[in-house]
């Protein structure tokens, strides 16, 4: 038997991203949270990529989930509102706690 390499975490890498993606495309699309449709429209009037914002948003969204896990608490949307709102900046990753 091989061992696993690099191309399985790839792959486990891409996997995790094309679905956060996908989240943050349906959050827009059902303008659920608002926040996310508004950081849309404002990075995209400011010159941004779709992809680009899609990506941070995405980052964003990884951040809160890794937090959750290593926290063993619910989804924080109002971190996450703002954090997004915030965009194109993004939050310190250690940061993000219960404000």
């Amino acid at each position: 038997m091989s061992e696993p390499t690099d191309i399985d975490s790839n792959d486990d890498e891409a996997f995790a991203e094309a679905t956060l993606t996908q989240a943050i495309e349906n959050q827009i699309e059902n303008d659920e949270p608002p926040a996310a449709r508004a950081t849309l429209n404002k990075l995209t009037l400011v010159g941004y990529e779709r992809e680009d914002i899609l990506n941070l948003m995405a980052h964003v969204l990884a951040i809160e989930i890794d937090a959750m896990l290593a926290e063993d608490r619910p989804f924080n949307g109002e971190w996450y509102e703002a954090a997004l709102r915030a965009l194109p900046e993004l939050p310190p990753e250690a940061d993000q706690g219960d404000e």
